[in-house]
């Protein structure tokens, strides 16, 4: 909390809070002494001159506390919130440059609940800390003074009260606090479950699950309210003994202050500003409590804030004395030298010795089965990981000297599940290119063959739901492949981005890509399962258990290497091969 106060906090504003709330409780601590002088030498005198000057004066200073206050709170909830706009910010900012590896460390719903409900348990807390936690403890150190000076005889009532109320608190506090934090990573769990459920919702029905996952969330939420229950059950339970104990407090110093009143040892406005004081120490008491408890709860959020501030990034730019400028104008070119990459804390390679050299104009496809490594090994080309042992090259310089804002400039991808943004085509297209004209959005979606469904859903400014929903697989990959062309790069890479494509579109698409004059002049990478799509690569890279098993040419490959024969096999029927050589030679 203190690290997140230092670094977020406007001081100068939270300078005039304090300020503010000062001059509150002087005004909260001097009213009492005023209440007896009005009682003492206007009431029992009956001087309703002094009455009437004494009312003013009291109801000036109630003024002057008020509009205090609302200073002390204006600036207090101001300060708080905008803590919680940059926490929020800089989480946002951060978890954009986090690799998978961070992501996974975290997990979806944990940053999710971290940016959202951790925050604003301590966006609360800090409103808490500029009032409560401010004026508690200046309020009941000098009431308790006044209190003193005032009838050092009633003081005795303290000793008793005070120590009881201490013994609830501390008791209170020992249970709860426990409670408290463990709510957070309850409030994990019920997100996790209830974003599995959003996004898995036609998975859960088609396999009639549906009573399963309710009775999963109704676990987690069951246990979240029991525990939530109990926190704020014994924190209610606060109020009630407080306001028994304030009572019997009041009880106690109207007793022994009504002997000494009848003895003539002690006025009347003394007793009632004793009274005032008194509550003013209960309630000072009562805030400092409230406190004690919900400050570990949101220690507890700026803990977890913390840890995803202070994630050390696996995946960042070299400093810069060591990091290379990047050179424009060079010819486009893609090679991999002899590279290994290994997953965080696995045994195995997950690519062993990957070894070639692309130049402008070629295509380079990546085939082979499930898991062998083929996203993994496109992925290191935007140095989405970081490879254990090798070198990559983009355009003659290696890519870890690179920084990554430069790295990206130079490359476009289509990821392996088409990802679309709520807004329009055209904001979607921007996202590769925000300077591309109508026409180089066209011409993008006639490559992609895209424009015929785009026009009929009503041109460029078409609405796009939120994840493409209202779009078909096909339409979205197709839309994510325009996106990607959209852009001026050196590197195109389109992983596995055919799949959902029937035959005749994804040969049009492959045909219209090499057709295309920007694409020409740049390293095209396509990752496959169908051989027909990368019949007529330049050049093929096999890929079986992360290693290299077969490069060359389809016909080279198809003559020699085992594994790609049996994938050849396996897919490819009577005249299919001959459609793949015929897209070729045209």
């Amino acid at each position: 909390m203190i690290k997140i106060a230092k670094k977020n906090l406007n001081w100068w504003a939270t300078g005039l809070a304090v300020l503010f709330l000062v001059i509150q409780v002087a005004c909260d601590l001097y009213l009492p002494t005023i209440t007896s002088e009005l009682v003492d030498k206007g009431i029992v005198s009956q001087d309703m001159a002094y009455v009437k000057r004494d009312g003013i004066y009291m109801m000036v200073v109630a003024l002057f506390g008020l509009l205090a206050s609302g200073i002390n709170v204006y600036f207090a909830s101001t300060q708080a919130m905008k803590v919680g706009e940059k926490l929020r910010q800089q989480i946002f900012h951060k978890v954009l440059r986090f690799s998978s590896k961070e992501i996974d460390e975290f997990g979806d719903s944990s940053l999710i609940t971290r940016s959202t409900n951790d925050i604003v348990q301590i966006q609360n807390v800090m409103v808490q800390v500029l009032r409560m936690m401010l004026q508690a403890p200046i309020m009941l150190i000098a009431a308790c003074v006044l209190a003193y000076i005032r009838e050092p005889r009633l003081t005795r009532v303290f000793l008793v009260s005070l120590p009881i109320l201490a013994i609830v608190v501390g008791g209170v506090m020992y249970f709860a606090v426990p409670l408290f934090k463990s709510i957070q990573k309850k409030t994990d769990q019920i997100n996790l479950i209830f974003r599995e459920g959003l996004t898995g919702v036609r998975v859960i029905r088609a396999f009639r699950e549906e009573k399963r996952e309710q009775t999963r969330f109704q676990a987690a939420n069951e246990d979240y309210t029991a525990t939530g229950i109990k926190a704020f059950t014994m924190v209610s339970f606060l109020f009630p003994v407080m306001t028994l104990i304030l009572s019997l407090t009041n009880v106690g110093i109207i007793m022994i202050g009504s002997h000494l009143i009848a003895d003539m040892s002690m006025q009347i406005g003394n007793l009632i500003a004793f009274m005032t004081y008194a509550a003013q120490i209960m309630f000072s008491f009562m805030m400092l409590s409230m406190i004690f408890v919900f400050v570990p709860r949101a220690s507890a959020a700026a803990v977890r804030v913390n840890e995803v501030l202070d994630s050390a990034i696996s995946v960042d730019n070299l400093p810069d004395d060591q990091r290379e400028e990047l050179q424009e104008g060079n010819d486009a070119s893609l090679e991999f030298d002899h590279v290994n990459f290994r997953y965080e804390g696995a045994e195995k390679l997950a690519l062993e010795d990957v070894n070639f050299d692309i130049k402008a104009g070629q295509t380079l496809a990546i085939i082979g089965g499930t898991g062998s490594g083929k996203s993994t090994l496109v992925n290191l080309i935007p140095r989405l990981f970081n490879i254990e042992s090798g070198e990559i090259k983009v355009n003659g310089q290696t890519i870890d000297k690179l920084s990554l804002h430069d790295l990206h400039s130079q490359i476009s991808i289509t990821q392996q599940k088409a990802v679309l943004f709520s807004g329009t085509i055209r904001s979607n297209l921007q996202f590769g290119n925000e300077n591309a004209t109508d026409e180089d959005m066209w011409h993008a979606l006639e490559v992609a063959q895209s424009a015929d469904f785009v026009k009929e859903a009503g041109g460029l400014d078409a609405l796009v739901e939120q994840n493409g929903s209202n779009f078909s697989g096909g339409q979205r990959q197709r839309l994510a492949i325009a996106r990607t062309i959209i852009k001026p790069a050196s590197v195109y890479i389109f992983d596995d981005s055919f799949s959902a494509l029937d035959f005749k579109t994804d040969a049009e698409l492959r045909l219209a890509l090499r057709q295309d004059e920007k694409i020409k002049q740049a390293v095209t990478v396509i990752v496959a399962q169908r051989v027909s799509t990368v019949a007529d690569a330049d050049q093929i890279i096999v890929l079986d258990e992360g290693q290299v098993v077969g490069q060359g040419t389809h016909q080279e490959l198809k003559a020699t290497n085992k594994t790609y024969q049996q994938i050849v096999e396996s897919q490819i029927q009577e005249g299919d091969e001959e459609r793949a050589s015929r897209t070729k030679e045209d």
